[in-house]
């Protein structure tokens, strides 16, 4: 068995924002370095794992625990890329339950058969739905069981909303021994103006952009294929975005207590930034006018 110290990660991100697109990534990067590597998925949809094991859907441990409560840990790891270990927290029957239910008994289950252990691993990653941070959904916060905690956020709005209420209950849960926050890995980053909006929201919240993520038909194209793009793409430049990313979390060691916004706070903060917007707008078709018409004055 091994006695190494596990470097627990969860990231979070509101639902379509890419979260597990890049933890997958992150996952089957760290294991070409040559880590051992858990992604532990958090969603109730199963599905964080399934770029690394050529789409495949893995069953939950829930389905699992429905159908036998007497459960051996092993019977709900799969090995996928890498050999990365892949497990799937997922979610109660529709309509009956808390969607964070799964984690709990998922986290149990391991911990009590001292698995995390026994397969001596280097990083053991949560991939956690940010919508809402409800009990189920902030145990890897509040329980301290992840150490480091990432957001996944675009420059929209919901998903700076979204970003803003984890940081609010890291700051509530720092106290009592929870997780702290490492940074804000920036995805769907394609201009400069979405870049401004991202670097200016976690300077007011105190914190670190750690990677800006473009949106990428390399992606798309990998995932369609259901792999990762570490796998499908090797040598394209969204995979070395995703190696250095993965590098820049293998170094990161010191994670801190944010300072979310206020209601208030993020909504004029928001308000000023759809009127740049705006701005930015008009100027960028007072300039293609000027242009056109210069142009068509030349001809």
């Amino acid at each position: 068995m091994g006695t190494k110290k596990i470097k627990k990660i969860a990231i979070y991100g509101k639902g379509g924002i890419g979260k597990s697109t890049t933890t997958s990534n992150i996952s089957a990067a760290l294991a070409d370095s040559g880590y051992k590597v858990m992604q532990f998925g958090c969603d109730p949809k199963s599905d964080s794992t399934n770029t690394l094991r050529n789409g495949e859907y893995i069953p939950s441990v829930l389905e699992l625990l429905r159908e036998n409560r007497r459960l051996d840990a092993h019977q709900v790891i799969f090995q996928g890329y890498g050999g990365v270990y892949c497990v799937e927290a997922g979610g109660p029957q529709p309509g009956v339950g808390c969607a964070g239910r799964g984690i709990i008994a998922a986290v149990e289950l391991l911990n009590q058969q001292n698995v995390f252990e026994e397969l001596d691993l280097d990083y053991l990653i949560f991939d956690v739905l940010g919508d809402v941070v409800c009990g189920g959904f902030a145990v890897p916060v509040r329980e301290g069981i992840a150490e480091h905690v990432f957001t996944v956020s675009s420059s929209d709005f919901m998903a700076i909303y979204a970003a803003n209420n984890l940081f609010r209950g890291i700051q509530s849960y720092s106290n009592s021994g929870g997780a702290l926050l490492g940074g804000v890995i920036a995805n769907s980053i394609n201009n400069e103006f979405q870049r401004q909006i991202i670097d200016d929201f976690v300077e007011r919240t105190q914190t670190q952009v750690l990677e800006y993520v473009p949106r990428s038909l390399t992606v798309t194209q990998s995932e369609l294929g259901g792999k990762t793009t570490i796998e499908a793409s090797p040598r394209s430049e969204q995979a070395a975005i995703y190696r250095r990313l993965a590098q820049r979390i293998a170094n990161h060691t010191e994670s801190k207590v944010p300072a979310p916004l206020s209601p208030t706070e993020l909504r004029e903060w928001s308000a000023s930034w759809a009127s740049q917007l705006i701005a930015h707008e008009k100027s960028t078709q007072n300039a293609a006018y000027i242009q056109a018409a210069g142009v068509s004055h030349g001809d």
